[in-house]
């Protein structure tokens, strides 16, 4: 039997019960695709009335802004979380790398982030600015190859924009299967052929 809002809350935590929620919906939406997305279904994944996916959602709408605003906000933790380092390159190649790890881990919410999962979504302005914020440590990661004289000339705006680019498609390809079994040194030889590209020999 499905437990009340108020249970499920005082039992869980109204951070924990969210992301359940959002776990549960961003499976859904992977497997079964956008008309899995019943605030109802949800619900009884996750064993609580629809009232719970109201008070913190209201509504379906504001359920799908809110799976892509998690989908970042992970996303942003996890480059966040990669440790600074004296070598700038370094610092930029271990961010490649958790780029990837962070795709690979949390595959349903990555494809939530650059597809199109559900037809006519928009994110909002709000949801946009958010979502801008990973893509803020990239550049400050090319800024400081750039301070430290490791690009070629060129706008470091831009050389980001590519590198994410870049192991974005491979990431993208190996997540659809299309890359054969050795795919870790494909990865790293992506990141070896942009810093050929972008760094001073």
């Amino acid at each position: 039997m499905a437990s009340s809002a108020y249970e499920l809350a005082q039992r869980l935590g109204d951070e924990a019960v969210r992301t359940s929620v959002l776990d549960a919906a961003s499976r859904l939406l992977a497997v079964e695709g956008p008309a899995a997305l019943a605030l109802r279904r949800i619900a009884a994944e996750v064993g609580c009335s629809t009232t719970v996916l109201y008070r913190m959602f209201a509504g379906k709408a504001g359920l799908v802004e809110a799976l892509y605003v998690e989908a970042f906000e992970r996303f942003r933790r996890r480059l966040a979380a990669v440790p600074k380092r004296d070598d700038p390159l370094a610092y930029l190649t271990d961010l490649g790398r958790a780029y990837r790890a962070n795709a690979l881990d949390e595959r349903n919410y990555y494809r939530l982030m650059f597809g199109e999962p559900v037809p006519g979504f928009r994110p909002s302005d709000d949801a946009l600015v958010q979502a801008a914020a990973t893509f803020a440590i990239l550049e400050d990661a090319l800024a400081g190859c750039a301070a430290a004289g490791l690009l070629v000339d060129g706008d470091p705006r831009h050389f980001a924009a590519s590198l994410w680019a870049a192991i974005h498609g491979v990431v993208s390809l190996e997540l659809a299967g299309h890359l054969p079994d050795d795919a870790d040194e494909i990865f790293d030889a992506t990141l070896i052929a942009m810093g050929i590209g972008l760094f001073r020999k």
